[in-house]
């Protein structure tokens, strides 16, 4: 299949969208998605609010491709980890490590996910959920291989178990101030202690 070639245009559309959906992500998780405005949206990265329109249908539209994008972001990463890991120790050590970076990098997604979820469209929440059940399933594969005598509802709880664990806590972390200790190697030590320890 033949790729139209990168422009100057196309390559500042591209970094006007992505700057977009950075900036909406900030301004979601401080004030929520009914409290910004797609004027508010479009001063963030320099331009008018009608602007916007040139490269989401609106508000909503923008919220839909920012979750919608993190979470094939979190299920090809997942994948990634395990084609390129030798057993299923390493995968599941790789596996918290990639979570771990996620959610340390990206918070303010997270927030967003957690709090304007509903105000996804019908097909984008569907989008969501189904990324999101398939990067669950990575998981629970890891660890069916890792504990064939645990069931697989119990490898899925787990799995949810220590998400919230590792997404929970950038928000702490930022609350209280400078990480110290590092939160990083604390949170991979504590989801590997909690998946393998039961």
């Amino acid at each position: 299949m033949n790729q139209q070639p990168v422009t100057p245009r196309t390559q500042a559309k591209a970094n006007r969208r992505s700057a977009l959906l950075t900036s909406a992500a900030t301004l979601f998780a401080q004030r929520g998605f009914n409290g910004v405005s797609i004027e508010d949206l479009g001063a963030a990265v320099g331009v008018s609010g009608p602007a916007v329109y040139r490269h989401f249908n609106g508000k909503q539209a923008l919220l839909g491709a920012l979750l919608v994008d993190v979470s094939e972001e979190l299920l090809a990463g997942g994948r990634s980890v395990l084609e390129s890991t030798p057993n299923p120790d390493a995968s599941l050590h790789a596996l918290i490590a990639f979570h771990v970076d996620f959610a340390l990098t990206k918070p303010d997604v997270i927030r967003v996910q957690d709090r304007d979820f509903e105000s996804l469209g019908k097909a984008e929440r569907a989008s969501v959920r189904s990324l999101q059940r398939a990067y669950v399933e990575l998981w629970v594969e890891v660890l069916g291989r890792l504990f064939p005598q645990r069931g697989a509802a119990i490898c899925r709880l787990q799995a949810h178990a220590v998400f919230g664990l590792i997404n929970s806590t950038p928000h702490s972390v930022h609350i209280h101030g400078a990480q110290n200790p590092p939160a990083r190697p604390v949170l991979e030590a504590m989801a590997w202690a909690s998946l393998t320890g039961v």
